[in-house]
């Protein structure tokens, strides 16, 4: 059966999408309290769980890793939107604001997806699952230093690049995993 990776990518996103759009209308824009390095934070506990949940086979407070790659990608939105938005900016916004700047910040990781996926022929889909939670795993250290260093970097990405490769590498694990 032949691969679509657009269909799928959207396939995984919509559940996201569905989950961040409960959750904003249940919290509101809770989440404009955090600052950058906590948003890092965040991931990196989800990608350290799903790591953990590989290596040991085990849950023990019975969510899977599913829910974790889902947060992941949320929480990756949510950077990308706080990196454009500063302290002066409402912490309370409209739902609409809210969906449209997700759906901007997915549409913006998507391009970069396919720009990418060109370049390196899907090899994504030939790797493991738990390669890809390392890479995610990587790519937090990195902005980790980066916002160590104050946003400064010599050589490298920024810290949007890096958020949009751990929600393409979150994506890209949960189509793998099945998931729609």
């Amino acid at each position: 059966m032949p691969t679509n990776t657009a269909v799928e990518f959207d396939e995984v996103i919509a559940v996201c999408r569905s989950l961040f759009l409960k959750k904003t209308k249940d919290y509101g824009t809770a989440w404009r309290i955090l600052r950058p390095s906590s948003i890092t934070d965040q991931i990196f506990i989800k990608a350290q769980r799903i790591r953990t949940l590989e290596e040991k086979k085990v849950s023990m407070v019975g969510e899977g890793i599913v829910s974790e790659y889902i947060g992941i990608i949320n929480y990756c939105a949510i950077a990308m939107i706080q990196l454009e938005l500063n302290e002066t900016d409402p912490q309370e916004m409209p739902f609409e604001q809210v969906a449209n700047l997700f759906e901007e910040k997915i549409t913006e990781t998507k391009d970069l997806m396919f720009a990418k996926n060109h370049d390196y022929g899907e090899a994504w889909r030939d790797m493991r699952v738990s390669s890809l939670t390392d890479l995610i795993l990587m790519k937090v250290f990195r902005v980790k230093q980066i916002e160590d260093n104050d946003g400064q970097t010599l050589a490298s990405e920024g810290v949007k690049a890096n958020y949009q490769d751990m929600l393409n590498y979150a994506v890209f694990a949960l189509i793998k995993l099945g998931i729609k």
